[in-house]
């Protein structure tokens, strides 16, 4: 049998027509405009729970008085003569998801009435899938978003000196493994530069590097920042909802710099999810596993802190799995003319330059300091490249560096002062205090955040011991 309308066009007999029909997949319900059963497919009564033969000849209205299922969807159809959709519950617990379309004769009246149904529960797993996919598309937007601004240009790590030869040993053996590392160091160390060494050396180097910095997110968003929130979760929040961090950075790495900034209350979850890789989002119910690889990061004393009470102690061990100190710059001295290089070619190449380090420079470089450490040394060979009118860089004579940072390897040229302080032992501590608080804030050229760092202590205490 071959005919075509204007909606289908079928070569086929009646006969595998009517198998068509009987073999789908969905449920498939045929009544007239009386709400009797034409037509029931195996799939009808699969998931009704009763032989489709024997519903032939039923009418549809005696099937939900008898309690075969809540409502009829067909005579809805029947009644309003248009297409209804809604959800039917058998007595044996299925949750169908039926569409009833009525046929119609040239009139407006209703000649028959197919409904189509399948179980609702394939409906909610491919919902579930679906979502779980536009999850895993909007975690590796974001993710993007994150590297994309990420700036990798000179980010090799210079370990000539035998500190940073023996730093490299234990960051090579432990980027191999998924253990988390606790990473040391003052400010301006390169504590970034080495997460990211280790990500790129690590089984997870094609996953997302996600770096962040804790003493940069306020405190009322950091929850929301790390675990994510649903639309809705709280006023202002996108109607789009967001992915927290760890979602983010799922089969990657998180970098934490700054992890003692964290309040203990944001400690106590992120202590769960390193524990259990659980996340639920703000607002809610559902968990998400994720599989993140932690480097934490911090120039603060923590196990002062934990007795002080501003770090959680569980926490702490949880981190501390392979701890790794970096050394300041004035320790690895070896290193000091090759980092300036390095920066210098960078530099000219930006630039197009060919400007080089008198052999002043380069010995003026190593007796310094550097308390800013590498991040310092790079501000400063930036500075010399971009104010410098001679090829020939001479950093002796640049007055910005302060005169207590500066070493001598001439120690005839030391004067030895000393300090005669009288008063109490509290008194004298005071003004010892006071006095190493204005020359580190010296020395970082008034930034009280720098300076709290070196200092060890909180800005804020900072600002009230200058207050006092």
């Amino acid at each position: 049998m071959a005919w075509e309308s204007s909606e289908v066009a079928v070569v086929c007999s009646r006969e595998e027509l009517i198998q068509v029909i009987i073999n789908s997949y969905d449920a498939i319900l045929v009544t007239d405009k009386s709400g009797n059963v034409l037509l029931a497919n195996r799939s009808t009564g699969r998931l009704l729970g009763v032989d489709h033969k024997k519903l032939v000849g039923k009418n549809v209205r005696d099937l939900v008085k008898e309690g075969l299922y809540d409502r009829s969807t067909a005579w809805e159809a029947t009644e309003t003569r248009s297409v209804v959709t809604g959800l039917i519950r058998s007595k044996y617990g299925t949750t169908l998801m039926a569409t009833s379309t009525p046929v119609l004769d040239k009139n407006g009246d209703v000649v028959m009435v197919i409904t189509n149904s399948r179980d609702q529960h394939l409906f909610d797993k491919f919902m579930e899938l679906l979502e779980r996919e536009r999850s895993n598309a909007n975690r590796y937007k974001k993710a993007m978003e994150y590297l994309a601004e990420a700036d990798s240009e000179g980010k090799e790590i210079v370990a000539e000196s035998p500190q940073m030869q023996q730093v490299m040993t234990v960051a090579s053996a432990a980027a191999k493994t998924d253990s988390t590392i606790m990473l040391f160091g003052e400010s301006g160390t390169g504590k970034e530069v080495m997460a990211r060494y280790i990500h790129r050396n690590s089984l997870r180097a094609k996953e997302p590097f996600i770096p962040v910095n804790c003493a940069a997110i306020p405190s009322e968003l950091m929850e929301s920042e790390f675990f994510g929130y649903v639309a809705g979760a709280f006023t202002g929040a996108s109607t789009q909802g967001k992915p927290g961090l760890f979602e983010i950075a799922h089969k990657g790495t998180l970098f934490l710099d700054e992890v003692a900034e964290l309040p203990l209350p944001v400690q106590s979850k992120l202590l769960r999810v390193l524990e259990t890789g659980d996340v639920q989002r703000l607002g809610s119910t559902s968990i998400h596993r994720t599989n993140v690889r932690l480097i934490a990061a911090t120039n603060r004393d923590l196990k002062t802190m934990m007795a002080q009470g501003l770090f959680r102690r569980d926490l702490y061990y949880r981190l501390n799995v392979v701890p790794i100190k970096l050394p300041p710059l004035r320790e690895r001295p070896e290193d000091i003319p090759i980092l300036a290089n390095k920066f210098l070619d960078e530099l000219n190449r930006k630039y197009s330059f060919k400007k080089t380090f008198t052999k002043q420079t380069l010995e003026a470089f190593t007796n310094y300091n550097w308390p800013g450490n590498v991040r310092e040394l790079r501000n400063v060979v930036e500075r010399l490249v971009v104010t410098s009118t001679s090829d020939y860089l001479n950093f002796e004579g640049d007055q910005s560096l302060p005169n207590s940072s500066r070493r001598s390897s001439d120690t005839s040229h030391l004067r030895q002062t000393s300090t005669v302080y009288r008063g109490t032992l509290k008194s004298v501590l005071q003004m010892v205090e006071k006095e190493y608080i204005n020359q580190v804030i010296s020395e970082c050229e008034g930034r009280i955040s720098e300076a709290a760092q070196l200092l060890g202590i909180h800005r804020t205490v900072l600002y009230r011991k200058l207050r006092d």
